[in-house]
């Protein structure tokens, strides 16, 4: 590939993030709680986490389980969150709010991204639990700071969503669609070729950067083997499980 792929990595502290920079991502999430599909780390971990390396950090926004902003109070906690992470050093960011008939929460979304104040940030997998995602693209298009899509095309995870991200990859640069793609969620190094061949160029693992499973740290030699096979430096030999 002419241009780098961009591999992101689930981090949830210190010794993770140090071992996902030394095998060559060039971005990581910051969550905890991955049985609630990732919440929001402490300032504290975020700060430490900004002293130990030098990728760019993603802090996810996301206080509860689902994908529900909470109200008007809920949004209240959000915004003050997103304060204290900013004094913590973040500066990127991760979130997304649906409302209860599965369309974009867009006064949520609009109060959190208010308090970014110009900050880049993803809208992340909500958009897979979404009752219509052309219009939630649509919909967010133009909003400050959205660059991102972090995306498996399904909520069943990337061997189900394939053949929807490759016909969003294709419409790239029209109205809702100028977001890069983010691919995660059930990711396997054989579904990057395709992938790549469409043009998608960002990646996003969890499970597959820890070879003993969630409760186990990132691996360098893992993201390391994801590095190598993005760049093109490794062919894929046999499928490889987030």
């Amino acid at each position: 590939m002419s241009v780098r792929a961009v591999l992101e990595v689930i981090a949830f502290d210190v010794e993770d993030a140090v071992a996902a920079q030394a095998g060559g991502a060039d971005r990581l999430e910051l969550v905890t709680d991955m049985e609630a599909d990732g919440l929001t780390p402490s300032a504290a971990t975020v700060a430490a986490i900004r002293a130990a390396v030098d990728v760019p950090l993603r802090v996810m926004v996301r206080l509860t389980d689902g994908f529900f902003a909470g109200g008007p109070q809920g949004v209240d906690r959000l915004t003050g969150v997103v304060g204290e992470l900013r004094e913590a050093g973040a500066r990127e960011f991760v979130l997304g709010f649906l409302d209860e008939h599965g369309a974009v929460d867009l006064a949520a979304v609009e109060r959190v991204v208010a308090a970014l104040d110009g900050c880049p940030w993803t809208f992340h997998r909500a958009i897979d639990r979404a009752a219509d995602r052309d219009a939630l693209r649509k919909e967010l298009d133009g909003m400050p700071g959205l660059d991102t899509y972090l995306t498996a095309g399904a909520a069943g995870g990337v061997d189900e969503g394939l053949p929807t991200l490759l016909a969003e990859a294709a419409r790239s640069g029209g109205p809702g669609y100028r977001q890069q793609i983010m691919v995660g969620g059930g990711l396997r190094l054989d579904h990057v070729p395709p992938l790549c061949a469409a043009g998608i160029d960002a990646f996003h693992i969890g499970g597959a950067a820890r070879p003993d499973g969630w409760a186990g740290p990132v691996s360098a030699d893992a993201v390391a083997r994801w590095r190598a096979v993005l760049d093109g430096r490794t062919a894929v030999a046999e499928p490889s499980a987030v």
